[in-house]
């Protein structure tokens, strides 16, 4: 089952344009509303386009008009020809700047032709002329204000002010689009608009998209009988639950089993991130809270669903607790208010996901907001194969095809992965210009999602060497401890980081760690590393992922598990943060510390000693690698001289695969 984004809608728009154009923006996406024709956010780009194409074409016509209304600029020696010809009608001068008309037009000097009636000179500070005695006798009027006609009040106030109102009007409207608020009218004002709900044919996913979580679905199939039938509940005098709160790990369907809720009880699903409620404005959050719960409300029975919720609703006034959390902190008041406010009657159901469950506010948790909380789990083998089946549904198959097959090569993959590991053969199946999907673009597509991309690199022959050796280590250890997981592939191609590669997944599901295993584990990790300090006598930097697993293993067995006799069973290592907040000392930590060093050098000389005794069968395998590269499971017991084990049938002790080592 893929935990994806929630299928886009196409509502949104009713068919009254008047009616949708008074609707606010509001930061969900809803499924199960009316179709609409309109399309708001188009009328709105073309409405301010209009705005600023109008206000353009006046600012240009009004700067035009002024240009053409100028004086023309004229030499001094024109302007003193002028007034020898009497020509001057009147002036205004102020310093040596001379403005003034004509008492009849004449041509430009120089070619640019034209005429002009009124003008623009300097006088030149040396000019020694008794200017105002000339232009007395010739009677021309000097003035002190300008000769030219100014422009309006009007003209000038919409001149200087309309570029600074359209900067105003274009930062409100930037406001609005990110705050989602109607201008300046305060917080909310879009809360009370009324959706109209569709028939339940039109929401796309029910329970029938959904595979290999039917615990979850039996848990979550009293939501949707409530909203279909809530008379049954009221009558015996039941409540159902306000929410539900889905946490698991990433990919597990969280948000595809909301949506399949909601398709499944024919009811209208608003969908919102967590996310989309905090903005910079305190008071956006729980105002988008408001609108939404309201909207809800109208379209009762209804659901929302809230994405990772674990953004708003994290512990409030925790010791991590900083300054500049007031809006979410207000946020998530809203919401617990908002969940306090409505009845079971109202018809209203609210399902969140997490992938952080621990981290949420205890007042979130608690009957009456969130009454249930169901975890979501990776998919065991028969789940894995029903997602298979869902996911390649849509996919031609060709008829060797063994989805069981696949879905017991995928141990501890999501229905995320699993969708992706499908798309992935699609896409190979197109390349290779097949008709179908066959079994090896699965297993072709399943290498390449486990053990990464196919690098173009020629490697030299002796790292090439030194590399075969290194994953033969790591392959035989995990052949020869007991209890290890099987070996499937090993590989000397470059792939992703690695210049090889070691694959070792359990038979079956596995659902807890035993010491012995996990020993395992690290003496296998440590393989490649001994195998080349054994042949060669060095170690390279290709052991450091491999040093990174065996350490973190170790940490945990020592400081979380209480698999060591010296710490005894007490958990040293918190989960995250520093454990000198939880109150261990520096020599607890230091007596940590040398535990887990000393059960690395413990399992580093266990696997020294096994490649030891088992030297000829490592170069068997090396040397078998260096001629195919790469090596299937049949392939590697036979090179390596060992029988494969029968899958064991016992409990399951791990829900993850083995790690691929690399080099």
């Amino acid at each position: 089952m893929n935990d994806s984004a929630p299928l886009q809608n196409k509502q949104g728009q009713d068919a009254s344009a008047p009616a949708r154009e008074s609707w606010p923006r509001v930061p969900w996406r809803t499924e199960g509303l009316p179709d609409q024709d309109g399309k708001p956010g188009k009328r709105r780009w073309w409405r301010t386009l209009l705005i600023a194409a109008l206000y353009l074409a006046v600012f240009f016509a009004l700067t035009l008009q002024d240009q053409q209304n100028q004086p023309q600029s004229v030499p001094y020696t024109e302007f003193k020809a002028q007034v020898r010809e009497n020509n001057i009608e009147e002036i205004f001068a102020r310093g040596q700047s001379i403005e003034g008309s004509l008492r009849s037009e004449r041509p430009l000097p120089g070619n640019d032709g034209g005429n002009y009636s009124q003008f623009t000179t300097e006088r030149p500070l040396f000019a020694d002329d008794a200017l105002l005695t000339e232009l007395e006798q010739n009677n021309v009027t000097v003035r002190a204000t300008p000769l030219v006609e100014e422009r309006g009040i009007l003209t000038n106030l919409l001149i200087s002010i309309a570029p600074i109102a359209l900067l105003v009007l274009f930062y409100l409207w930037l406001f609005k689009k990110q705050s989602g608020l109607l201008g300046m009218g305060g917080f909310g004002a879009g809360a009370g608009k009324k959706f109209q709900p569709v028939e339940p044919g039109k929401i796309r996913v029910t329970f029938k998209d959904v595979a290999g979580i039917d615990e979850v679905e039996a848990e979550i199939s009293e939501v949707v009988d409530f909203l279909k039938d809530p008379k049954r509940y009221q009558d015996i005098g039941a409540k159902p639950p306000k929410g539900v709160l889905l946490s698991g790990p990433p990919g597990t369907g969280k948000t595809l089993l909301a949506r399949a809720t909601a398709g499944e009880a024919g009811v209208p699903f608003f969908h919102a991130s967590s996310s989309e409620f905090v903005e910079m404005v305190v008071g956006v959050g729980a105002s988008r809270v408001r609108e939404l719960f309201q909207a809800a409300r109208n379209a009762a029975p209804s659901i929302i669903f809230i994405d990772e919720i674990d953004a708003i609703g994290r512990k409030r006034g925790g010791t991590l607790a900083v300054g500049g959390h007031d809006e979410r902190e207000q946020t998530l008041n809203q919401i617990l208010t908002e969940m306090d406010g409505f009845s079971s009657s109202e018809g209203i159901v609210v399902l969140a996901a997490t992938n952080r469950p621990d981290v949420l506010d205890p007042a979130l948790l608690r009957p009456g907001r969130f009454d249930r909380s169901i975890t979501v789990h990776a998919p065991d083998q028969a789940g894995r194969a029903q997602i298979l089946r869902v996911h390649a549904g849509n996919v031609r198959l060709a008829a060797d095809v063994d989805l069981d097959a696949i879905s017991r090569a995928t141990p501890g993959m999501t229905g995320a992965e699993l969708a992706n590991l499908v798309n992935e053969a699609a896409l190979l199946a197109v390349k290779r210009s097949r008709p179908a999907v066959t079994q090896r673009d699965l297993l072709d597509a399943l290498e390449k999602v486990q053990l990464g991309t196919v690098r173009n690199v020629v490697m030299p022959a002796e790292e090439r060497r030194r590399t075969a050796y290194h994953e033969s280590g790591h392959a035989l250890l995990g052949m020869l401890e007991p209890g290890a997981d099987p070996v499937r592939k090993i590989s000397i191609i470059p792939r992703g980081r690695a210049l090889g590669v070691t694959l070792s997944t359990p038979d079956t599901d596995r659902y807890g760690y035993d010491e012995n295993y996990l020993k395992g584990r690290i003496v296998g990790a440590l393989g490649g590393m001994a195998a080349e300090d054994l042949v060669f006598g060095v170690v390279t930097t290709g052991a450091e992922s491999d040093l990174q697993t065996s350490t973190h293993l170790a940490r945990m067995m020592v400081g979380r598990w209480g698999m060591s006799k010296r710490i005894g069973p007490v958990q040293v290592l918190p989960e995250e943060g520093d454990p000198r907040a939880a109150g261990v000392s520096e020599g607890m930590l230091d007596v940590v510390a040398d535990e887990v060093r000393a059960l690395v050098d413990q399992c580093h000389q266990r696997a020294m000693e096994l490649l030891q005794e088992n030297r000829w069968r490592l170069d068997a395998l090396a040397q078998r690698l260096l001629e195919k590269e790469t090596l299937d499971e049949p392939e590697i017991y036979k090179a390596a001289g060992l029988r494969r084990p029968q899958a064991d049938t016992s409990p399951a002790k791990s829900p993850h695969p083995s790690v691929p080592a690399g080099s």
